[in-house]
């Protein structure tokens, strides 16, 4: 038997999770990915195959301040996330944390966007 890599355990959670999580156009699917240096977040409709809304850190409009944590940085995504979410329309979303524990980072912008007003 052969050992998986990590990025390959990472994928095959990620697909026992997607069996079960699917979003639509009113309760789009709220997909967190994770690298070591940021993180991004996307709201997807899985009904019509499209992205509605991706915020990530990488972006020049996500501004990061010298010396916050990058929990503190997936905090202010979570945020932010949910007010594009909001301004859309959208209230009630499905998470999907792509296959990674559901602490740190990933716990950081789950609980910010519900402390945002995005319920799920």
């Amino acid at each position: 038997m052969s050992k998986l890599t990590r990025k390959q355990r990472l994928r095959r959670r990620h697909v026992h999770i997607r069996k079960r999580v699917s979003g639509s156009a009113k309760r789009p699917r709220l997909l967190v990915r994770r690298s070591l240096r940021h993180i991004e977040a996307s709201l997807i409709n899985d009904v019509e195959g499209r992205t509605m809304l991706t915020a990530t850190t990488k972006s020049s409009s996500f501004s990061t301040e010298p010396g916050t944590t990058k929990t503190e940085q997936a905090g202010r995504l979570g945020e932010l996330i949910a007010a594009m979410a909001r301004e859309k329309g959208i209230e009630e979303v499905v998470f999907d944390r792509g296959g990674h524990p559901y602490h740190g980072r990933v716990k950081a912008v789950a609980e910010k966007a519900r402390e945002a007003g995005l319920r799920f």
